[in-house]
């Protein structure tokens, strides 16, 4: 039984929020259901202390404006000098007698020629020359077979969702008439353009134009993937098929073939001869010119059932721009038939789901999709967790078959979930909740500050950086504004914001998997209510999934109480973002732009081929 003074002081904070939620039924969307027993009794809650320090609050992270590196001039000079430094170089199989002096003696021909590349390709380029110095791409006095196959595959970088002219190389200039000094000239700048646009097309193939950490470092984390330049230069120097040994630095996977293939279709397709407002919201009452656009939509899809039902309305409305109460119903049958949730509402997924997106939207979404799969293993893994965002769903995937499948709640656009690859490290069964320090200070501190005792009778452990546990109601919580120096976390019961489950994979931004006491979120057709992990429809069939188990095995560990257990298999999970992904039979499916990151990384694109325009 609570102490009197401790009732009394919830009898108050009760009276004083009529009408409104309590902080845990806002936090998490219920109300206290189980309260753990705690070990003695805490002493009442102080007398109020005014506050000391000023309300703070702990910003989301931010995007910035995407800078790419300037290219710098390869200093040429160098290839006179032996390396002994830098990448592991390979020799080839070149002739000396045929091949080294007549490059050497063309060497000349770089004096005042002014290449700019980037910064680990103008070094990978002197690298290889200095300890290789024959020709690639040239044979006697003029380009040979494999710099024109090497050219054809740069002219088809479109195929691949990349501008080809990021890798364009005139060729040589030479006439009959040139000296020897001439032809030379043409033929070894030639030679170093071409190797350094391979290089750029290798780069951007294998690890993507872009870094995406440096559009925010809050919501992306991807390893590089180095690309080792003087090692490329000399597999293509001995390759028989020069396609081949380009086009393998792309991804491999089915997914990137898929999107590839989409590309294509695009681009041979035509345009929507009727578009619709792709972020049109319209409720029963209001008017916009993009209905009759929709109703048209419809009209041409009836079918026997909806014709009868609902011919006539459209006949006569189907021009409206107002959406009237005669068509909610029509609206209604559509979205059933579509498979969406008939709540009468006209937003986006409807818009998606009834007249599709236009053919420049697809485009761009599938382009900045192939550009983000670069960023992943080329292998994705099997067994492997695969997390769309923009869809809301979580998926379970082995041996090419998606084992299991749900939906999904992720971070809302104030608490964005990252976009990051992990491996999956232990369920965690019946977890304490550590609270995160930006809830701590942006939605537990207010109300401490009045009532400080709040989480003592809510179910949450205080602790201090020794570890040692301290009652809330003991806290001047009024002293603290955006540092607060105590842990707080919440005990395993009904009521915790995990659940009975959370599946681990040690990240930077603390993102897991977890099951969650809030089930009425899974039935939106927009889930983005975390603050910032990833809430499973079904976490039992996740946690047996990754685990090799059982849900029978996963339910009888959940009787024991509160436990972990390591998962013992590679596991990759992909905390992912894509607008535009293929389902496992390879159809290209489109998703709303939640968080906006597609124009960013547009932009960044962008912004790299502006530095690469001047490039010669």
């Amino acid at each position: 039984m609570l102490p009197a003074s401790a009732l009394t002081a919830m009898l108050a904070f009760g009276a004083s929020q009529a009408g409104a939620q309590t902080f845990l039924d806002m936090l998490f969307g219920g109300p206290i259901r189980h309260q753990p027993k705690v070990e003695g009794e805490f002493p009442p809650p102080p007398k109020a202390r005014a506050p000391r320090a000023p309300a703070a609050r702990i910003s989301a992270p931010s995007y910035n404006t995407y800078k790419a590196d300037r290219l710098v001039r390869v200093d040429f000079a160098a290839l006179t000098v032996p390396q002994t430094t830098g990448a592991t170089v390979e020799k080839t199989a070149f002739d000396p007698a045929a091949s080294g002096p007549a490059f050497r003696e063309a060497l000349a021909g770089l004096d005042g020629y002014d290449l700019f590349a980037e910064g680990d390709i103008a070094k990978a380029l002197i690298a290889y020359y200095s300890a290789n110095p024959g020709f690639i791409w040239v044979d006697g006095s003029a380009p040979n077979s494999r710099a024109e196959e090497a050219i054809r595959v740069l002219g088809e970088a479109a195929s691949y969702g990349l501008s080809p002219d990021d890798y364009t190389v005139a060729a040589p200039a030479v006439l009959a008439s040139d000296d020897a000094a001439t032809r030379a000239a043409a033929l070894i700048r030639f030679e170093m353009a071409l190797s350094a646009r391979v290089l750029r097309y290798v780069h951007d193939a294998q690890d993507g134009r872009i870094d995406p950490n440096r559009i925010s470092t809050g919501y992306y984390d991807f390893p590089a993937k180095p690309v080792d330049g003087p090692a490329v230069l000399g597999a293509l120097a001995h390759a028989t098929d020069v396609r081949a040994a380009l086009e393998s630095h792309h991804p491999q996977n089915p997914e990137y073939k898929a999107l590839r293939a989409e590309l294509e279709t695009l681009r041979a397709s035509e345009e929507n001869q009727i578009v619709v407002d792709p972020d049109l919201l319209l409720k029963p009452g209001q008017s916009s010119p993009e209905l009759p656009k929709l109703l048209t939509l419809i009209a041409r899809n009836l079918d026997d059932e909806m014709g009868g039902a609902y011919g006539e309305t459209l006949a006569r409305l189907g021009g409206s721009e107002t959406y009237v109460a005669e068509l909610v119903p029509v609206i209604e049958a559509a979205q059933k038939k579509a498979g969406q949730k008939a709540d009468g509402v006209i937003g986006p997924r409807t818009v998606a789901a009834l007249a599709g997106t236009s053919k420049a939207d697809r485009l761009a979404k599938v382009q900045v999709a192939m550009e983000e799969l670069r960023w992943l293993p080329s292998d994705l893994g099997s067994p492997r967790v695969f997390i769309n965002e923009p869809a809301f769903t979580a998926s379970f995937i082995e041996d090419g078959e998606e084992k299991l499948k749900m939906r999904a709640v992720i971070g809302k656009v104030t608490n964005q979930t990252a976009f990051f690859y992990d491996t999956v490290k232990t369920v965690d069964y019946h977890p304490y909740w550590g609270v995160p320090q930006s809830i701590i200070v942006n939605e537990m501190l207010p109300k401490l500050r009045s009532d400080p005792g709040y989480l003592d009778r809510a179910g949450y452990e205080v602790t201090d950086s020794r570890g040692k546990r301290i009652p809330s109601s003991s806290i001047d919580w009024g002293a603290y504004g955006a540092k607060v120096p105590y842990n707080v976390r919440q005990q395993p019961s009904e009521a915790n914001a995990l659940g009975e489950l959370k599946i681990l994979f040690p990240n930077r931004f603390a993102i897991y998997m977890h099951d969650t006491p809030q089930k009425s979120f899974f039935k939106q057709d927009v889930r983005a209510f975390s603050h910032g992990c990833v809430r499973l429809e079904n976490p039992r069939g996740m946690a047996a999934a990754v685990l090799g188990k059982s849900v029978d095995y996963v339910a009888d560990k959940l009787k024991g109480g509160h436990s972990e257990e390591k998962v013992t298999r590679t596991v990759p999970v992909y905390v992912a973002y894509f607008t535009a992904w293929p389902d496992m039979a390879g159809k290209v499916e489109y998703f709303r732009d939640i968080y906006g990151r597609d124009d960013r990384v547009r932009q960044a694109i962008e912004a790299t081929e502006a530095v690469r325009a001047p490039s010669t």
